[in-house]
């Protein structure tokens, strides 16, 4: 039996105009909110419940389907300010007025979007192994395994820990322990991405990817909030470089790096995190 309080919380929905969402919320509720985004071919369910308990010690945790996506009805879309515009439907209609973002990797670009689509609705902005947007000057050029393990029909337990964890003894043990803590969720049987979401997340991110960076960076520059930015030094998905780029462009910005750990730092060092993103919250 699983002794994390994410794995008690229990499914909510809540009707927007586009879809009727689906999320879980745990932690003390006032004050601001913070609402999660995630991954590509993520839904709730993957969420680390050891993270989620971390981070709901002191805050307002939410959860959440976007549109088309998991448990949440809707049509799937195609490009990250179509995500974002799912966001900011589901935020509405819990009726919060103001919320901190926290995205991992694809979220992490999304709530950016966000962002900078409705300033007055974030407060503080945490990005977690993401690219802020286009192609990041100077960056390597991805390893071919990485997407052709991205893009395969069924990804396995060993393609995510190759994924998200350094090729080292530590990093694929946290890696499968990781999946352990997620597997109680999993085995409820609940709904996962489809292949047209999966197919519009792809899509969205080659039309991140074109972006010219000169238009990432200017838009950089119009975000005036705190952010948090962090990255493991190890990641093969997206490197440092990027999250070290975007904090040169963001004007109130700090970058956090995690030398022993890859594209899911988070659920490696989830303790560790939870208490960097508490105190940037509260700072």
């Amino acid at each position: 039996m699983s002794t994390y309080l994410a794995d008690a919380a229990e499914n909510l929905t809540v009707e927007g105009p586009s879809a009727t969402f689906t999320y879980r919320r745990i932690g003390p509720q006032g004050g601001t909110p913070l609402v999660l985004l995630n991954r590509v071919r993520a839904t709730i369910d993957w969420w680390d419940p050891e993270f989620l308990d971390h981070l709901a010690v002191e805050h307002d945790v939410i959860v959440f389907d976007d549109i088309g996506h998991g448990y949440t009805t809707g049509e799937p879309r195609d490009s990250f300010e179509r995500f974002a515009d799912g966001a900011i439907e589901f935020i509405e209609a819990l009726g919060l007025p103001q919320v901190d973002l926290l995205g991992w990797t694809m979220g992490g670009t999304v709530a950016q979007h966000i962002t900078l689509k409705r300033p007055e609705l974030v407060r503080r902005l945490v990005v977690a192994a993401a690219n802020p947007g286009g192609t990041v000057p100077g960056a390597p050029d991805p390893d071919p395994k990485v997407r052709a393990t991205m893009t395969k029909p069924e990804v396995t337990a060993e393609d995510l820990v190759f994924l998200f964890f350094p090729e080292t003894e530590a990093g694929r043990a946290a890696g499968y322990e990781y999946l352990a803590r997620v597997a109680a969720r999993l085995a409820a049987g609940g709904p996962g991405v489809s292949e047209a979401a999966g197919l519009g997340q792809i899509t969205a991110i080659a039309k991140d990817a074109a972006i010219p960076f000169e238009q990432v960076r200017a838009d950089l520059e119009t975000i005036k909030h705190p952010v948090l930015y962090a990255t493991g030094m190890r990641d093969v998905m997206i490197p440092a470089l990027a999250s070290y780029t975007a904090v040169q462009h963001l004007p109130n910005a700090t970058l956090v790096a995690y030398s022993d750990a890859g594209h899911g730092f988070p659920f490696q060092h989830p303790k560790a995190f939870a208490t960097q993103v508490t105190a940037f919250l509260a700072a």
